[in-house]
């Protein structure tokens, strides 16, 4: 197939471009910066400039593709997550970005468009199994995957196979809040969001990029993609300090970061997310089976 990639050179992208292009597709990406395009170039892509919000060169770009992947995202670091003015660019990306890439890719006669989203959407199931069947919750910050994932919808039923990626927690190289985590973790400082006992679902950065080239034979529709064995947080949070080589003297804030409320509800609920529905339709399997093992 040939494929166009739209945030090719981020968490996920840099893994889904090689893995695009060592499954024989064909890949174009955009690129923002010289150093983005050749960075492209040496994973055998070729590499475009133009704006996400540009609907008509979009659709000119998109010409002649037989599959668009939006992996398109502005995720503030850790640090900035309360602020609300932080997530401003990644909701514009997520819903006014995704709807000109559903239009542009529907103006050049795509026939399949990938959408990146989230596994935190879901309600906190406690220690029970999450497929997608399950209830979502709309608290802000879920909002705008909402929103991509409404304009993937209307892309399949305008006649194209639009595909929704639920990606768990991403780790591993270029996942900037592992790497944050990890840093933690070198100062014996665990990150334990929530319950300890609660269940974090997480994904391996190149396990999420062989995803997205294994969703180009998925049949339209929502899929989770995550971890065989989601991780208590204790746990997950004892296996982030062995990466790190170090043991952890704090463990926090726990039960105390519900007081935080909407700011932080992405990341306290307990998710024991299923990737049944994702293996049965592709085959894919994750090759990093444990978070930071």
């Amino acid at each position: 197939m040939r494929v166009f990639v739209t945030g090719g050179t981020g968490a996920i992208g840099r893994h889904a471009i090689p893995a695009l292009v060592g499954a024989g597709h064909t890949v174009t990406a955009l690129a923002r910066t010289p150093a983005k395009a050749a960075a492209l170039a040496e994973q055998g892509a070729a590499a475009v400039t133009v704006s996400l919000y540009d609907r008509g060169a979009l659709a000119e770009a998109f010409e002649g593709y037989d599959a668009v992947v939006n992996l398109a995202t502005a995720i503030p670091p850790m640090w900035r997550f309360m602020s609300s003015k932080a997530w401003a660019e990644n909701r514009r990306v997520r819903s006014e970005g995704s709807a000109v890439v559903v239009y542009a890719a529907l103006e050049a006669g795509v026939g399949r468009l990938i959408q990146e989203s989230v596994a935190m959407v879901y309600h906190d199931c406690g220690g029970s199994w999450i497929d997608e069947s399950a209830p979502v919750d709309d608290y802000p910050l879920a909002q705008s995957n909402f929103a991509a994932e409404a304009n993937t919808h209307l892309f399949t039923a305008a006649g194209g196979i639009g595909v929704v990626l639920r990606f768990g927690w991403f780790y591993g190289p270029g996942a900037t809040h592992s790497e944050q985590l990890l840093a933690m973790a070198r100062r014996h400082v665990g990150m334990v969001l929530g319950p300890a006992e609660g269940y974090v679902s997480s994904v391996h950065v190149a396990d999420a990029g062989e995803a997205v080239a294994a969703s180009l034979h998925a049949p339209a529709g929502t899929y989770n993609v995550v971890d065989d064995e989601p991780m208590t947080k204790r746990d997950y949070a004892e296996a982030v300090a062995r990466a790190a080589g170090s043991d952890l003297w704090v463990r926090g804030p726990g039960r105390g970061a519900l007081l935080f409320g909407d700011a932080l509800t992405s990341l306290t609920r307990s998710l024991r997310v299923s990737n049944g529905r994702f293996k049965e339709a592709t085959g894919w399997a994750p090759r990093h089976p444990r978070a930071f093992a």
